[in-house]
């Protein structure tokens, strides 16, 4: 199964560059979208790795680890989700209010 890691590094990838782009931002409003956006790849990258150790593995321990890291990366992921569409909305008020 060569998907799982190729999602693992794909969402690795995505974590770091959303990282790199909160420290390049000077904006606190989109210093935290960008954090929500980056937990979500957090998220991503926690619940892959669960099910691939599963898969690797195949054994009651992994089993159970997996199901943390599941439940875990989902729980980061929706957690992300929600500050995303959070931010967007408060970014786009902010951009409809008159600049003074």
């Amino acid at each position: 199964m060569i998907i799982f890691p190729i999602l693992i590094l794909v969402s690795l990838l995505l974590y770091i560059y959303y990282k790199v782009m909160i420290i390049r931002s000077k904006d606190s409003l989109t210093q935290q979208y960008l954090n929500s956006k980056s937990k979500i790849f957090l998220g991503s990258f926690i619940f892959f790795f669960g099910i691939n150790q599963y898969v690797f593995y195949q054994t009651k321990i992994s089993l159970f680890i997996g199901i943390l890291f599941i439940l875990i990366g989902i729980s980061q992921s929706r957690l992300g989700w929600k500050a995303s569409k959070h931010y967007q909305a408060e970014y786009q008020k902010q951009q409809a209010s008159p600049q003074s």
